[in-house]
């Protein structure tokens, strides 16, 4: 077996589709299936710093397997700017042949070679094959939270699917529902952190179609409270979060006609696991670490103005994370794993500390731009 990896052109699209027949044929999950086209759709190679590769391994014509690669600017804490490779959508079809079982390790030596700065985010946990390998490898990772608010309790409890996976669960989460006792516990504990919420000055809120200029003095300003985080001027948020994308709504958060913040919120496509609620996502977000609350509260207020039954985002800054528990967020179990190359975390020492500086939400990973 002598697999070469190289870019994914246009001649490799029909050995890629039979890769995904026999990947489905094998009863992999539906959505195990590497991208249909070779050009990226999102994001595609052009001048921009920010944009999509994809490369498969070819075995004598035939495609074993394929990875992303997303190139972004991202700033450090010693004040430079360094493009790192986010490694994602892998896949081999070892997950269905054991005789291909090396295409994974294959893949990712292949991405380091081509991005020593390489980072991985998201991954559905430590019992998945990738987070097994990259612990296997040494290199550096952490778990990042997982917030949840919920807006209407009634409709969390009869449709969140993910915890109703028992008779005694569902009988329990009924009876919360019918007597009011859910609405009652959610009640209490927004009053309770309403109480404990930092005090701030009144701000104002602005929903906007665009990033423009007045985003840069935000960036600029900001950068120097994390550790390490995506580069985030506005013509890199005009790339990921473009006015004709409708779906984003752009918040920006003002006070006293000074810019303090801004945040991207949209609501989540459907997912089983959560049933029919409507839920809505706090996407990306920005300021200062001494001006997140706003922030967050801005958010939470433009989300519950859309109906949404429930709202969700991933934080990695312990700041942020504060925020959003002070907003009335409770944390849940989560798989959202960040891990880092050993190059990359030669820049991030001491890790354990500067883990809690980074600037990280699921926009920085295959959250975009409609997995978030």
């Amino acid at each position: 077996m002598a697999i070469v990896i190289e870019p994914y052109r246009p001649e490799h699209e029909p050995a890629v589709a039979k890769f995904n027949r026999r990947l489905q044929s094998g009863r992999a999950e539906r959505d195990l299936v590497f991208y249909e086209h070779s050009e990226p759709r999102w994001l595609p190679p052009n001048r921009s710093s920010i944009f999509n590769q994809y490369f498969v391994a070819i075995d004598n014509g035939a495609v074993r397997g394929g990875y992303a690669l997303k190139w972004q600017d991202f700033w450090f804490s010693d004040g430079g700017v360094r493009s790192l490779g986010y490694y994602h959508h892998p896949l081999s079809e070892g997950i269905i042949n054991k005789s291909y079982a090396v295409v994974g390790a294959l893949l990712l030596r292949d991405a380091v070679q081509r991005s020593p700065l390489l980072y991985c985010l998201g991954m559905g946990g430590y019992d998945r094959p990738l987070p097994r390998m990259l612990v296997s490898l040494d290199w550096s990772h952490c778990l990042f939270p997982f917030y949840f608010r919920v807006v209407h309790p009634y409709r969390f409890l009869r449709e969140m699917q993910a915890l109703r996976t028992s008779t005694w669960r569902r009988l329990v989460m009924d009876l919360a529902a019918y007597t009011g006792t859910g609405w009652a516990a959610t009640k209490a504990h927004r009053i309770t952190t309403q109480m404990r919420a930092p005090q701030f000055a009144p701000y104002q809120v602005t929903e906007v179609e665009e990033f423009s200029g007045w985003a840069d003095p935000l960036w600029e300003g900001a950068k120097s409270n994390y550790s390490m985080t995506a580069v985030r001027d506005s013509k890199t948020l005009r790339t990921l979060y473009p006015g004709t994308d409708q779906h984003f709504t752009r918040l920006r958060i003002s006070r006293n006609g000074v810019d303090i913040g801004w945040a991207v919120v949209a609501e989540r496509r459907k997912d089983a696991k959560y049933g029919s609620l409507r839920v809505g996502s706090v996407v990306d977000c920005w300021a200062s670490t001494d001006t997140a609350f706003p922030v967050v509260r801005s958010a939470v207020a433009a989300l519950e103005k859309r109906g949404m039954d429930l709202i969700v985002s991933n934080q990695s800054n312990q700041t942020w994370c504060n925020a959003f528990k002070a907003a009335g967020f409770l944390q849940s179990e989560s798989s959202f794993i960040f891990a880092a190359s050993k190059k990359l975390a030669e820049l991030l020492q001491p890790f354990d500390e500067n883990k809690l500086h980074l600037h990280l939400t699921r926009a920085d990973g295959d959250g975009l731009p409609r997995n978030f």
